[in-house]
């Protein structure tokens, strides 16, 4: 059985800034709208942060069963390495799922914004089919896509829409920089498993495109997400303060170029999401000091 360390640690915490980061900038957006609801941010943060926890133990589960995590390099993994068996991973999946599905519908109820039970729908067959099911679209390089979506334009658009209603060219953009940055994250993660992702048929974007190329996409993905921003500073100034993020941007690119060793781009994980979740800070103070300047 394992110990309550490996589950925190199957959780895999490094990527949960991709959770929050969504739900604060949608919720800086609704604020900028004028209409900020504090209890729909806490629901729709539950919600993202319980539906990345269940896609993490749903991977975990699936590609133990599958072998993909036999020979790995990165952290632990419950099911590849015999500390949980599988049917209990599978079930703490669902267990996270299910209670996503929850506080998402009483954020439905909450908002009444019926037409997202579709979405939710969509999100839960997602986090499972990434790596889960027959055909898995993750073994097929189409994971980066989905992250891009999901943790990109759903969550933060949809926490936007379920505090105002509405939508504004705020939350468009940030939802497009925050999934940039998440699918870096990923990209990260998947640039580093290349050697163990060819051998067991895993064509994750980062063994499609190879090594070279998918290092060079990373550092262009969080390019794009620091500059986007740019387009918003007429109207919002000071969004520009995302721009001090450049430096920390450096280090984990500088590793994704010249990290050679497998090991080296483990840190890169957590870098880019603390980038993720700074960035989100910054810009939402950005739209809130000029809302309230304005």
């Amino acid at each position: 059985m394992a110990t309550a360390a490996q589950w925190l640690e199957g959780a895999r915490p490094r990527t949960l800034p991709m959770a929050f980061a969504p739900v604060i900038i949608g919720s800086a957006a609704a604020f900028g709208l004028g209409s900020f609801k504090p209890l729909n941010a806490l629901l729709a943060a539950i919600v993202s942060v319980l539906l990345q926890v269940g896609v993490n133990y749903a991977n975990d589960y699936s590609d133990g069963i599958r072998g993909t995590d036999d020979e790995r390099v990165g952290p632990l993994r419950l099911t590849g390495s015999g500390a949980a068996k599988p049917h209990q991973v599978k079930a703490a999946a669902f267990a996270a799922l299910g209670l996503a599905m929850l506080a998402g519908l009483a954020l439905i109820i909450l908002s009444q914004t019926w037409f997202l039970l579709l979405v939710g729908i969509g999100c839960i067959a997602a986090a499972w089919g990434y790596t889960g099911g027959k055909n898995p679209y993750g073994y097929l390089g189409l994971g980066d896509v989905f992250v891009f979506v999901f943790f990109g334009l759903v969550a933060t658009l949809g926490t936007t829409f379920t505090q105002a209603n509405q939508l504004s060219a705020a939350a468009w953009i940030g939802a497009v920089c925050t999934g940039l940055i998440a699918t870096a994250l990923l990209m990260a993660n998947n640039v580093r498993d290349i050697p163990t992702d060819s051998v067991v048929g895993k064509k994750t974007l980062a063994v499609r495109l190879g090594d070279t190329a998918a290092r060079i996409t990373y550092v262009m993905m969080l390019a794009a997400a620091i500059l986007l921003p740019l387009f918003l500073s007429y109207d919002y100034p000071w969004v520009l303060l995302v721009l001090l993020l450049i430096p920390a941007c450096l280090m984990p690119s500088w590793l994704m170029l010249k990290g050679k060793k497998r090991k080296s781009l483990i840190p890169v994980l957590k870098q880019t999401g603390l980038i993720n979740l700074a960035f989100s800070v910054l810009f939402a103070a950005g739209i809130g000091i000029t809302t309230v300047l304005a």
